[in-house]
């Protein structure tokens, strides 16, 4: 599966659980919507994912992805420490400068 060089950097930064270089795939004004919640910039990113590593555990997996006009979709297999794990989850992309802008984790 060819992957954009940012979303691979991502996945790799999850399945190494490092919160910086995960944080680092962002812009300075991206936003993440996960679980009801919204995290802006940086530095609430990475607070964010690394409250993530800490409680799920979570390994990636890409399944699929898709380039669209207006958002990109990375599916992938997402196993940890969560009730229903394995779960496929959406990763909805926006890009800019070749960092990801936003990002929406859907079930």
């Amino acid at each position: 599966m060819n992957l954009p060089k940012v979303v691979t950097e991502l996945v790799k930064a999850q399945n190494n659980y490092n919160a910086k270089a995960y944080a680092d795939c962002f812009s300075e004004t991206a936003l993440v919507f996960d679980e009801g919640h919204h995290h802006s910039g940086n530095a609430e990113i990475q607070k964010w994912i690394e409250h993530s590593n800490q409680n799920y555990q979570s390994l990636m997996k890409p399944v699929s992805y898709k380039d669209g006009e207006n958002e990109s979709v990375l599916k992938a297999e997402v196993s940890g420490t969560f009730p229903g794990s394995p779960a496929i989850l959406s990763f909805h992309f926006t890009y800019q400068d070749d960092l990801i802008q936003s990002l929406k984790i859907t079930g």
